[in-house]
């Protein structure tokens, strides 16, 4: 009896809440393909529960360890190292045939550094790639990028362009939130789901995915939407968690600003839930029913935009990360949001640092909730931003690109 082939091994580095969804899309992407393929595949990354549920074996949890900004990176320093050690005693002794790098610039970094030095012929692919294209401090990291990749896999045109350029093998695949949406109901179905009337003005807030944003952004964020409450009674918050830690304090806003407002997944289907089944956390629902969204800067925005869904975007760090980044970095940047990156426009309102006060979210929003004009605006910006994400099948050919990089040619 012949042997079964031996396991192509693939490992995949990625962190936070974020690079857990991208990663999650792209492990069963890699199943399918080598399903097709006839091929035997062995995937073990660093991620978080959804990369886990979609068949990879997590090697470390990196959805908590997170952040952006100088100081705010400062608690995650010794988390990090300790992983990264993990990594290192993982591919000394494991020995992959192709390493997949998902954003996370910092720890990537040192990761695909430590295997070029090691081991200069194991093949590296960048799926997504650090925004360095956007916001480069110095061609220093952009080298590095360009010379420790085989490949990047490029999900926005500017980002294929600016690392050609700069002498990187690139594959523009488009974005994967493309493939995710697909997933998503209709605007009936999403609140028929969730049980919002049909007279109810229904608001998405989405103020965290990482612990600095919970203290940075929760509190104004709930400030402009109790003012939000108070002129039009009839609205209702709906908050979906991306990570369960986030739970008492966001119970706590709701209760401190007195909002009605729901989170998902309900703490009692949180309590009753299958050891073995996680519950419906309904954020493609609550999107998807939504009338508006004031949310992070992120790649939810995105999802928000092809749902077509006016929004505000946010964002705040530390004073000081925002005085050393202006005065010392001279740190500049044309946007934040992802969707006003695609098409290096302004589609959707941002409110960065000082702007970000209740009171500019507050016009902002009402202004895209009561202005059928604005809205229309958006919405027609949003088709432009649709059309610029790339056709539908992304995941697949980011999977094909992969295992074409580490199969024989036929």
């Amino acid at each position: 009896m012949s042997k079964p082939p031996s396991p192509i091994k693939i490992f995949i580095s990625t962190g936070e809440v974020s690079g857990d969804l991208q990663g999650s899309l792209l492990v069963a992407a890699l199943y399918r393909q080598a399903q097709l393929q006839g091929l035997n595949l062995e995937i073990v990354a660093l991620g978080g529960d959804r990369m886990a549920a979609t068949g990879a074996t997590l090697l470390g949890h990196t959805t908590n360890i997170g952040s952006v900004g100088i100081i705010e990176s400062l608690p995650f320093v010794f988390p990090i190292l300790k992983i990264q050690q993990k990594v290192k005693e993982y591919l000394n002794h494991e020995s992959p045939n192709l390493v997949v790098l998902i954003d996370y610039m910092g720890p990537n970094l040192s990761i695909g550094s430590y295997i070029r030095k090691n081991w200069p012929n194991l093949p590296i692919i960048w799926y997504i790639a650090p925004q360095e294209w956007v916001w480069s401090l110095g061609k220093d990291k952009t080298a590095r990028i360009v010379n420790m990749t085989n490949k990047l896999l490029a999900i926005f045109p500017e980002e294929a362009n600016y690392f050609r350029q700069q002498g990187a093998e690139v594959t523009w695949v488009g974005h994967p939130i493309i493939d995710r949406i697909k997933m998503a109901p209709t605007r009936e179905k999403a609140r028929n789901i969730l049980g919002i009337a049909p007279d109810t003005i229904a608001i998405a807030l989405l103020p965290a995915s990482r612990q600095q944003e919970v203290k940075y952004l929760m509190s104004v964020m709930f400030q402009a939407a109790q003012i939000i409450q108070e002129k039009l009674p009839n609205v209702h918050f709906l908050i979906p968690l991306s990570l369960e830690t986030y739970r008492h304090p966001i119970q706590a806003a709701i209760k401190k600003y007195q909002i009605q407002a729901t989170i998902y997944p309900s703490a009692l289907q949180n309590a009753t839930k299958n050891s073995q089944e996680k519950p419906a956390s309904h954020n493609l629902e609550i999107l998807a029913g939504a009338d508006l969204a004031i949310a992070k800067s992120g790649t939810v925005n995105l999802e928000i935009g092809l749902l077509n869904v006016p929004q505000v975007v946010i964002y705040k760090v530390n004073p000081i990360t925002a005085w050393i980044a202006r005065n010392i970095l001279k740190f500049s940047i044309p946007f934040m949001s992802p969707a006003n990156l695609v098409k290096m426009k302004c589609i959707v309102p941002e409110l960065f640092q000082e702007n970000a006060t209740p009171e500019n979210i507050v016009s902002e929003a009402l202004e895209l909730l009561l202005n059928s004009q604005r809205r229309t605006k958006t919405l027609e910006d949003y088709e432009e931003m649709r059309q610029a994400l790339g056709e539908a099948g992304v995941c697949h050919r980011a999977a094909k690109a992969i295992l074409d990089l580490v199969l024989p040619p036929q």
